[in-house]
């Protein structure tokens, strides 16, 4: 494994692919989406400045946790150009994620919690469900796994609608209804 010094201002693909522990050929990927950008040479050869490091971390952290492609590059879009982001810029970003990164925690506490019994499939199939759902009542609330999807739960079509209605977000843990199980 090749050291990078800690002086270097720039690195090569093969340098930064190593360092951040990603291939050459994602960041060529990142570079393409925008999300980072690299100066050529004379020779065309790409340099990546040495904070690009920190860009590449914050990506893959970002896609680990599930956060759109899309999400992450207007995220970076609020980070300065022309020079290394400060401790201030990542706390502004981190701030802007805060209320979605909740609620992604939540929604894979549900799936801990819950994976083994009901999640709401309309398979009618499992003896020990926690919510029996009889005649496949929960279609008529909308497609996929409704109790175990925090946005279902709470009234929502998809994660970017706001205003959901949180006392409802109890509903992947209700018991079900008397005569039911």
């Amino acid at each position: 494994m090749e050291h990078v010094s800690w002086q270097a201002k720039e690195l090569t693909p093969g340098q930064l692919a190593q360092r951040a522990g990603v291939s050459v050929s994602a960041l060529h990927f990142y570079e393409r989406e925008g999300l980072i950008t690299a100066r050529r040479t004379s020779g065309n050869q790409r340099r990546y400045p040495r904070e690009t490091l920190r860009r590449v971390a914050f990506i893959r952290i970002s896609q680990r946790v599930g956060i759109p492609l899309a999400e992450i590059r207007k995220a970076l879009d609020n980070l300065p150009d022309g020079r290394t982001p400060t401790r201030r810029d990542w706390e502004n970003l981190s701030t802007m994620w805060r209320e979605d990164l909740d609620e992604r925690i939540e929604q894979l506490i549900a799936l801990r919690d819950n994976l083994s019994g009901c999640i709401g499939c309309g398979c009618l199939s499992l003896g020990s469900c926690k919510i029996v759902n009889i005649h496949d009542h929960l279609g008529d609330e909308g497609p996929g796994a409704r109790t175990l999807d925090v946005y279902a739960a709470k009234n929502c079509a998809k994660p970017e609608d706001k205003g959901c209605a949180p006392e409802a977000a109890g509903a992947a843990s209700a018991a079900p209804p008397a005569g039911r199980s």
